[in-house]
């Protein structure tokens, strides 16, 4: 996901800052477990990006919990974090276009990366003041 220009958090990266923590606790045949956040730096896109996972390629659903066996994915700042104020959102690290994502477990890894770097292509296709306007609101 970072060489298609994302900026990704996992636990399983060796720069996330509890990577040593989670390969000294955790079982090595598990890995890192399927959550994850993208940021994709406003609100607008993240919604375009989740509206074309969800609805083009159908990689996952949008919603606020994330707890399924098909990926589940929501924009934070504006769903679980809604209350907490900007500054306390910035502290934490949520940006207005941070993405929460658990990936489920159906499909092939082939099959799921194909659908998402399908919508990915079709979002970035889209980066104009017209999609702002269609994605600026949760969709």
């Amino acid at each position: 996901m970072r060489r298609q220009g994302l900026r990704v958090t996992y636990p399983g990266l060796p720069d996330h800052p509890h990577h040593a923590r989670l390969r000294a606790m955790g079982n090595p045949g598990y890995g890192a477990g399927g959550m994850l956040c993208l940021d994709m730096g406003t609100e607008e896109r993240a919604n375009r990006l989740m509206y074309h996972l969800q609805n083009t390629t159908q990689f996952g659903l949008m919603a606020v919990s994330l707890g399924f066996y098909d990926t589940l994915m929501s924009c934070s700042g504006n769903s679980t974090s809604s209350e907490m104020d900007p500054e306390d959102r910035a502290r934490a690290g949520i940006s207005p276009g941070l993405i929460r994502m658990s990936v489920g477990y159906n499909g092939t890894l082939e099959q799921r990366w194909a659908q998402f770097e399908r919508a990915l292509a079709l979002m970035q296709q889209q980066d104009t003041p017209a999609a702002a306007a269609k994605y600026g609101k949760p969709v």
